[in-house]
């Protein structure tokens, strides 16, 4: 209801057909392929939203600083506004917290963005290869969507896929 326009019909069927995916008992393991503006990032986003829905954080790491600045600045502005349930809060919810992670970062804030990863106040982490160095880990991981795949060799993949202090396996897509 916050986006300015509305979806397509192949957005709101690939959504569809993500979400079924999410409920299964197996890890989702799916590709998302379309033109340059086709939307693939939005649907994405919604990939993500239903892993904090469900009470997860999300990953999307991109292949280049650039890419990921870009996607976590684009992602926070369609995201402004959004509120997730939270106990230890007054008012019951807060602020629905999205993160960027690449070299760039400076220390005192990378240690900040660990600290909140691992306790689970972060709900979507943007990020490059930054995402699967050893020191970063995730309090529970529900989705991971990797940009441009082609991009990243299968370890980096699966890398980032095994960062979560739980034993469930997150749901990928690329």
């Amino acid at each position: 209801s916050n986006l300015p326009f509305p979806l397509t019909n192949a957005q709101v069927r690939a959504i569809d057909e993500i979400g079924t995916d999410l409920v299964r008992p197996t890890p989702m393991h799916r590709l998302l392929q379309g033109d340059v503006g086709s939307g693939k990032t939005l649907v994405a986003v919604a990939s993500m939203l239903a892993a904090v829905d469900g009470g997860h954080q999300a990953a999307l790491m991109a292949p280049t600083e650039v890419l990921a600045e870009q996607h976590h600045a684009g992602i926070r502005r369609l995201l402004d506004g959004l509120s997730v349930p939270d106990e230890g809060s007054l008012l019951g919810e807060r602020p629905l917290k999205v993160e960027l992670l690449t070299n760039r970062v400076p220390t005192a804030d990378r240690k900040r963005i660990l600290s909140e990863l691992l306790l689970g106040q972060t709900d979507l982490i943007i990020g490059t290869h930054a995402l699967i160095q050893d020191s970063v880990m995730f309090s529970s991981l529900g989705v991971v969507v990797i940009d441009e795949q082609h991009r990243f060799g299968v370890e980096q993949r699966a890398a980032l896929r095994a960062k979560t202090a739980t034993d469930a396996l997150p749901d990928v897509l690329v």
